[in-house]
């Protein structure tokens, strides 16, 4: 087995507001690739719906929602994967309202077809990292093991 941390930020803070000057590195990397003989599992640290300086994209669940599959999607594509590869996703909201929930589900049903739809699981909090952040979502992916 061979496991490695991946970094795509090139802030060691990751812009989080509370690390800022302090000389204290955020402590989680965007996705840790486990390699087997078997496949190849990701698994991605939870994305906000930020830009990559660390700014807030989108005022509604929808936005949001599609930013945070959007920065999912980037992160899958440097490691050589899809969106259909993903098998589990946990989602965090701050709404769990029917308008909230059909905002989140609309995104997520445009980026994954009815046939590789992922397990979910879905949880409303207080609040994300973020300032004005509706929603976080955190995915596992698994890959078939490289051709020989």
């Amino acid at each position: 087995m061979k496991r490695t941390s991946v970094n795509l930020s090139r802030d060691d803070t990751r812009a989080i507001v509370g690390l800022a000057g302090t000389g204290t590195p955020a402590a989680f990397c965007d996705v840790v690739r486990v390699e087997t003989p078997a496949a190849t599992f990701l698994y991605l640290s939870g994305q906000t719906p930020t830009d990559d300086q660390g700014n807030l994209v989108g005022d509604t669940m929808l936005e949001q929602t599609r930013q945070v599959l959007r920065r999912i999607a980037r992160i899958l594509e440097h490691e050589g994967a899809t969106m259909a590869d993903i098998v589990r996703v946990r989602v965090f909201v701050t709404d769990i309202g029917p308008d909230a929930l059909r905002q989140v589900h609309a995104a997520r049903n445009e980026v994954f077809a009815a046939e590789s739809r992922p397990a979910s699981t879905l949880v409303r909090i207080s609040g994300i990292i973020r300032a004005g952040g509706m929603i976080e979502i955190d995915a596992d992916a698994v890959l078939p093991p490289p051709a020989k």
